[in-house]
């Protein structure tokens, strides 16, 4: 029986895509340079891949901010839907106007707008709030790095992640 300490298996199973990714490259390096031409060339693609998996898993991994908080997060045929204990409502991706994200409430919240509706608030915490990161790295236009950015550094002021009105202006 192996034992693992929980929170350095949920440690392990957040970083999998990185770790699967870092050793996908490793094979690709070791077919790149210690094999002939053809499964050289095939290395090199193979570590391009691993490469590409693993900085994805890194940015899946730094998005997560933990579990256990208010509520429940469902991502179904794009839309996003939120459970709360005490509020909730559904946001269809295609419609979405701007998402913000507010870190001075804890847990910090990400609010998502679509005209007509009110905002809908969801916790960085919420029961697979993880799914969202799928769905803003989708919207058109999106600086993912300061998403993360924004997540990881905090502020005073809610920060203004997307927008449809930003997107035309790059």
């Amino acid at each position: 029986m192996i034992v693992i300490r929980p929170e350095v298996r949920a440690a392990l199973w957040r970083l999998r895509e990185v770790l699967i990714g870092a050793l996908v490259a490793g094979l690709g390096l070791y077919w790149g340079l210690s094999a002939l031409a053809p499964l050289s060339w095939v290395g090199w693609g193979v570590l391009f891949l691993g490469c590409i998996v693993s900085v994805s898993g890194a940015q899946r991994a730094r998005f997560w901010r933990g579990k256990g908080g208010p509520g429940v997060v469902r991502v179904d045929e794009g839309q996003v839907a939120y459970f709360g204990p005490h509020d909730g409502g559904v946001v269809a991706l295609s419609e979405l106007s701007r998402l913000e994200l507010d870190p001075n409430p804890e847990p910090s919240l990400w609010y998502l707008y679509q005209p007509g509706q009110p905002a809908l608030s969801i916790p960085v915490t919420a029961e697979n709030a993880d799914a969202l990161f799928d769905s803003f790295a989708a919207l058109p236009g999106i600086r993912t790095e300061r998403m993360l950015s924004a997540l990881r550094n905090g502020g005073e002021h809610r920060v203004v992640i997307w927008a449809k009105e930003m997107r035309r202006l790059h």
